[in-house]
């Protein structure tokens, strides 16, 4: 039997020392092992006094890894020890074993680094559904928890940052994200976008040689207050962005120079023009979707009032307002009605349009 749970020891507490399974109850849902701890004594987390003056113990119940589907539970009886300091102002503390508890924990310590490591990849809905899935029931707010817990990773000294802003509100809420150029990861997240909190920011680290930055006045400023020492320079999207937007005002301004530089189609004689064409005397092309449909509303609506329908009978038959109803009957002749777009007038697409079309 001894040598039993010195293997269920080794297999399922192989880097922790210290540690004695006395038994393993096993059902079908939960499995129970009973564990204590084989040190003599514990040091006292508030002066570091080695002490193995023990005044009492309690049964702890920490979640661990599950195994075969099952949850695991450990059945943890703990010491409370008397710290041997007087001048200590923690008189009692509960050991606590490295590798698998820490104080008020209710999962071990390799669990926990388990289910922080799925909610890093899955976030808090999405890590929950997979922990159950795997045997450990978690709420999304735990898994966020578990998060959230985990100690900051260590920054290396930044040289190249790039600074620009997001919206926690669109139109409304704004921040800073900084970001190491260098590595493309972000470093930090400002509350907000005012110069004075980016120039805090940059003036507690003075290694920065290089502010990729946003165009906006407030990130010039505050990189100027900040880091006076960097480079300050601007990041490519945006000036590709800033040149396309001024790019398209300008010739948005300019376009009617656009139309005396586009050579007019020199007229041939041999050209037959098409009769239909030529019979409806119509600058919009015959067969065009849009010609049709006017067309055949046109002939519709004529034909209705010639037949004596009034104006309000012809809008609910044809379930049109009477604006629109107005506008057909006062019209003499379909072509009437096709202006704006529909007028001839010559585009510097004209030599475009079979291509286009196609």
């Amino acid at each position: 039997m001894k040598e039993v749970l010195l293997r269920l020891e080794e297999l399922l507490f192989p880097s922790i020392d210290d540690v004695a399974v006395l038994s393993v109850d096993v059902n079908i849902a939960i499995v129970r092992v009973e564990v204590r701890c084989t040190a003599a004594g514990a040091w006292c987390p508030g002066c570091g006094t080695w002490s193995c003056r023990v005044r009492g113990s309690y049964l702890r119940f920490p979640a661990d890894v599950p195994s075969a589907g099952r949850s695991v539970v450990l059945q943890l009886r703990v010491r409370r020890f008397a710290c041997r300091n007087a001048e200590c102002g923690r008189h009692t503390f509960v050991e606590q074993i490295a590798g698998l508890t820490r104080r008020h924990g209710q999962r071990t310590e390799r669990l926990r680094s388990t289910l922080a490591a799925i909610g890093l990849a899955l976030a808090g809905r999405a890590g929950a559904r997979l922990a159950h899935v795997v045997g450990v029931p978690i709420s999304r707010s735990t898994v966020l928890r578990l998060i959230d817990a985990l100690p900051e990773p260590e920054v290396p000294a930044l040289r190249v940052v790039g600074v620009d802003e997001y919206a926690t509100r669109k139109d409304r809420n704004y921040g800073t994200v900084l970001v190491d150029v260098e590595t493309r990861r972000p470093v930090d997240l400002l509350p907000d976008r005012e110069s004075s909190s980016l120039a805090a920011w940059l003036a507690e680290r003075p290694g920065i040689e290089v502010v990729c930055r946003d165009r906006a006045p407030f990130f010039a400023e505050g990189a100027t207050i900040g880091a006076p020492q960097a480079v300050q320079v601007a990041d490519l999207w945006h000036l590709w962005h800033n040149l396309s937007e001024a790019a398209e005002r300008s010739i948005a301004k300019h376009r009617q120079c656009l139309r005396v530089l586009v050579p007019e189609a020199p007229q041939t004689t041999e050209e037959v023009p098409d009769p239909a064409e030529e019979s409806s005397n119509s600058p919009c092309p015959t067969g065009h979707r849009f010609a049709d449909r006017t067309r055949t509303v046109h002939a519709t609506v004529h034909a209705l009032v010639e037949a004596g329908h009034s104006r309000r009978a012809i809008q609910r038959q044809l379930g049109m307002t009477s604006r629109t109803v107005k506008r057909y009957a006062d019209a003499a002749k379909p072509e009437d009605l096709f202006t704006g777009q529909w007028q001839a007038r010559t585009s510097v697409l004209d030599e475009y349009k079979t291509y286009l079309w196609a």
